[in-house]
């Protein structure tokens, strides 16, 4: 019996679809998803920032073109939860089919603005010590800082919102007389009156109680843990290790790795690239860089590994000219052709290297950077990047990473040559098999 045939295979199958299409994940994919660009954005003026600019520029010069950077870090890293928290709104109403997604972005929005402090703590230009200002955001808060708390608000109050503005007797209908703009402001005036009053309502007891606010409680007790659990690289060699066995039963890994790791890994890949703007230590080994740069080599399974590894010791004529259509896409991370063609998906002849190399990339490139032979990921580029590039560039150019690149690909080669040669194996006798069957039949 098929190993997805099996009782377990359907079993887990099953699971992943599930978890796969839960709507809050699948909402928060979908979130994520759209702000990429913005981190990739910063990411890039980053780099720029501290490495082209400070090759070309010194002293005061240097310091005003940096003002470039800095002002397209405010307007990604530094309002991230803002973003995040609206994203999820608009995504959360879309998925459950409300019919004024806007309205929930903006209730999503200006909820997770009551849970925010309205005394923070600033260092003025010049002083050594902080001093308590009213009537202001921080980017603190605004920022990576207070990411994980626009996801919490983001949900709880776009669920609220929807609920409440479902019942009808809350509805204000002006009729058809005027424009369907300020229509759907009144359907939702009351809903949007309730939920605003009600988060502010939890936030005004919670400082009038304790002098906390939401974002630091959530942030304290809920992201750090969470985040440094399923980003550890324990949690993430097993989360990464279940969405890639997705493969080999046709399911997307990104079920799995985009809604449960990847939102985790974007949070890591930000604080990092604040942290080298600003010039403070870098918190986070394990982010998204890291995965995409020692996981994907070519794709998901490390396939251009594979590619390689066809080219060097297969004998298989399909095989091989997969493997001459798919090295090009394979180069820029695609590698569907590969997935399908070659295949992957259904073949458990390959499936252990598929599975293996991938993890032995991040335990590999997680202990180097330990041990400090490279330095940690810092700028978020397209995950289509070619390797060797997108470490050098994730790492704020730093020449070691391709080098460790190199070792970790010719690895994966070596380690697909055997299976590769067990494929062509398999793929020989079923041929065989079906030679003898049709001469039966015939």
């Amino acid at each position: 019996m098929a190993l997805e045939d099996s009782k377990f295979g359907q079993g887990f199958i099953k699971v992943a679809v599930a978890i796969g299409n839960e709507i809050h994940l699948r909402s928060l994919r979908d979130a994520f998803a759209t702000i990429m660009p913005l981190y990739i954005l910063a990411g890039l003026a980053t780099l720029i920032n501290n490495t082209v600019f400070t090759w070309l520029f010194k002293g005061a010069t240097l310091l005003k073109v940096q003002y470039w950077g800095t002002m397209l870090s405010n307007a990604t890293l530094n309002i991230s939860s803002l973003l995040v928290t609206t994203m999820i709104g608009y995504f959360l109403a879309k998925n459950r089919g409300f019919d004024n997604p806007l309205a929930a972005a903006m209730v999503s929005l200006a909820t997770l603005v009551t849970m925010m402090p309205n005394t923070v703590q600033i260092i003025a230009d010049g002083a050594k010590k902080a001093s308590n200002i009213s009537a202001v955001l921080s980017y603190t808060e605004l920022g990576t800082g207070g990411m994980f708390a626009g996801v919490i608000m983001g949900l709880l109050a776009t669920e609220l919102f929807i609920k409440i503005s479902n019942i009808k007797a809350l509805k204000i209908n002006l009729g058809d007389q005027v424009p369907p703009a300020v229509g759907d402001s009144f359907n939702v005036l009351i809903p949007v009156i309730i939920v605003l009053c009600f988060f502010a309502l939890i936030s005004t007891l919670l400082y009038d109680t304790t002098k906390m606010n939401v974002i630091s409680l959530i942030s304290t007790f809920i992201q750090e843990p969470l985040r440094h659990i399923g980003t550890g690289i324990v949690g993430t060699l097993i989360i990464y290790t279940l969405a890639n066995l997705l493969w080999l039963f046709g399911i997307h890994f990104s079920v799995i790795y985009s809604t449960i790791l990847e939102p985790l890994l974007i949070v890591n890949i930000a604080q990092n690239t604040a942290a080298y703007s600003a010039g403070h230590a870098i918190p986070n080994i394990i982010n998204l860089s890291l995965v995409q740069a020692f996981a994907l080599l070519g794709g998901s399974g490390g396939t251009l590994c594979l590619l390689v590894a066809t080219f060097i010791v297969s004998r298989n004529k399909a095989s091989r000219n997969v493997a001459k259509l798919a090295v090009l896409p394979g180069v820029f991370n695609i590698n569907e052709p590969v997935i399908f063609g070659y295949p992957i998906v259904y073949n458990v002849a390959l499936i252990i290297p598929f599975i293996v190399l991938p993890s032995l990339g991040i335990f590999i490139a997680w202990l180097t950077t330990v041990l400090g032979w490279m330095n940690p990921m810092v700028v978020q580029v397209p995950w289509t990047t070619p390797m060797f590039l997108n470490s050098f560039l994730a790492t704020g150019g730093d020449w070691r990473a391709p080098v460790i690149q190199i070792v970790v690909f010719i690895i994966g080669v070596l380690m697909y040559m055997p299976f590769v040669k067990i494929n062509d194996g398999v793929v020989a006798k079923q041929v065989a098999q079906e030679k003898a069957e049709a001469a039966k039949q015939a």
